[in-house]
């Protein structure tokens, strides 16, 4: 400003071809040899929740439990809604046990010998329905690629499954265990703990194995075959233990004594290893299978 009302005040007087402005040093012209003041850097504003860093930071991968849960609830309402998967593997095992019952009516000694069998046979074949429907609606419309490209941990998906098959599997349950006891004559109430724990148990190793196998499965051709070819063999120890500690529950109430959890203690604890096995195989493997 000053520099400014100086010149301004300074009168215009011409000699020759030069002005008396052009004549008067500029002192207010730095010299050459001073040195040019360093601003300081601008200071970056402090990182807020709307800076991209920051939501770059908080798009996380969900936990392992919200993508379990998330997996879960996607097969939930789609079974809902299309309640295909319970009433297919349920008409299915409710005919498997009429068939048996009819095929094998041989007495009283019917219900230890042919019951256990029959109940667990239609449990398998139900199983491997349940599993195939499960992952062919991932293949349909390429759903399984977006699985994996999603931010979900592998395993949640695996578990996300797993959990949805054995919800499928005990409401097939729910509806064959009363008509085999109805068709066996077997008083349900006197063997229900026991038959539920070994139920239980059965069908977690069975869920956790078939949804494994059923992601090996599901870009074949040949999807049903292979995987029962596959799954059966792998499912023998669960399903022998499963069959022999029912047998043993069916023998005690057939002779009228109380049944106990101590007898059949040996094959739940076979069980729990194989159920074990199964659930840390499925979490550990399930990223390599979908990944080939």
């Amino acid at each position: 400003m000053t520099t400014l009302a100086l010149h301004a005040n300074l009168p215009l007087q011409r000699s020759g071809s030069r002005s008396v402005l052009a004549r008067i040093p500029n002192v207010f012209r730095r010299a050459p040899n001073l040195p040019v003041p360093i601003s300081p850097p601008p200071t970056s504003p402090p990182h807020s929740a709307h800076t991209p860093s920051a939501v770059v930071r908080a798009a996380k991968a969900p936990s392992f439990l919200r993508g379990t849960l998330a997996v879960l609830a996607k097969d939930l309402r789609i079974e809902l809604a299309t309640r295909e998967i319970v009433t297919t593997a349920g008409f299915f095992a409710v005919l498997v046990a009429i068939m048996a019952s009819i095929a094998f009516l041989a007495g009283p000694e019917t219900t230890t010998r042919v019951a256990p069998g029959a109940l667990w046979l239609a449990i398998a074949f139900s199983s491997v329905l349940a599993l195939g429907r499960t992952w062919q609606r991932e293949r349909e419309e390429n759903a399984l690629a977006g699985l994996l490209v999603s931010p979900v941990p592998r395993a949640s998906i695996w578990c996300g499954k797993a959990i949805g098959v054995l919800a499928f599997v005990l409401a097939v349950e729910a509806i064959l265990v009363p008509l085999v006891a109805l068709l066996f004559h077997v008083d349900l109430p006197d063997v229900f703990w026991p038959l539920a724990a070994v139920m239980l148990l059965g069908t977690i190793g069975v869920a956790g194995t078939g949804t494994l196998f059923g992601a090996m499965t599901v870009r074949t051709s040949a999807r049903e075959l292979l995987l029962a070819s596959v799954l059966f063999p792998l499912l023998a120890p669960s399903l022998l233990s499963s069959v022999a500690a029912t047998r043993e529950i069916f023998y005690a109430a057939a002779s009228g004594q109380p049944v106990e959890m101590t007898e059949v203690r040996d094959w739940l604890v076979l069980l729990g290893v194989f159920d074990a096995v199964a659930i840390v195989g499925g979490a550990t493997m399930f990223g390599a299978l979908v990944e080939e």
